[in-house]
């Protein structure tokens, strides 16, 4: 019973991934995530109250999937090389962004804050990166350390957007620069 239920959460949310890149936020419906997911309305309204939930849930499971693809790579990766480490976050954010269905609309938050609600998207982006690298590094996730990797998760959200805004698949130039720009910011803590 709990294996059925979880596969269709898994079908619920994987039809709303790939509505958001056919239709985008604003058409997305959860009478067409059903659809799609071929559930009763019931089901998707029996685990999110709207489409809004919905798509938090799809964001979660991003930061969930993330994090486990960015804790294989490290596990390749000697834990003195910062640099690879920082490397591997991005190069996997770039490999979701490119090939996750729904990724490049929502990756760890929705695409538009709730109305009076501070977007934490960043933030737990920056915390779960935190505790990974500074388990990888073999530091503990202090308050610097947190710090450093929220400004360089803000800093490297908006470069990337404007790098995917400039090209589809994401403009090379902007997205090396973004790289020197994280990797710079995070010596001062890191070396």
């Amino acid at each position: 019973m709990q294996q059925r239920s979880a596969d269709r959460l898994a079908r619920i949310l994987d039809s709303c991934a790939g509505l958001l890149d056919e239709t985008g936020y604003e058409q997305l419906t959860t009478r067409a995530v059903a659809e799609r997911a071929e559930v009763p309305i019931g089901s998707v309204y029996r685990f999110f109250s709207n489409k809004r939930a919905l798509v938090d849930a799809l964001a979660l499971r991003n930061l969930d999937t993330y994090a486990d693809r960015i804790a294989a790579r490290l596990a390749d990766l000697p834990a003195a090389d910062w640099r690879a480490a920082i490397d591997a976050v991005l190069d996997e954010y770039l490999a979701m962004k490119r090939s996750v269905p729904g990724f490049a609309l929502v990756d760890f938050g929705p695409p538009f804050p709730a109305e009076g609600a501070a977007d934490d998207a960043n933030r737990r982006l920056a915390d779960r990166l935190a505790v990974l690298l500074a388990g990888h590094l073999g530091r503990r996730p202090e308050e610097g350390l947190s710090r450093a990797i929220l400004v360089s998760v803000e800093a490297a959200d908006a470069l990337l957007q404007l790098a995917f805004r400039t090209d589809p698949s994401g403009d090379a130039a902007i997205i090396a620069e973004t790289r020197t720009l994280v990797r710079s910011y995070l010596a001062q803590t890191l070396d």
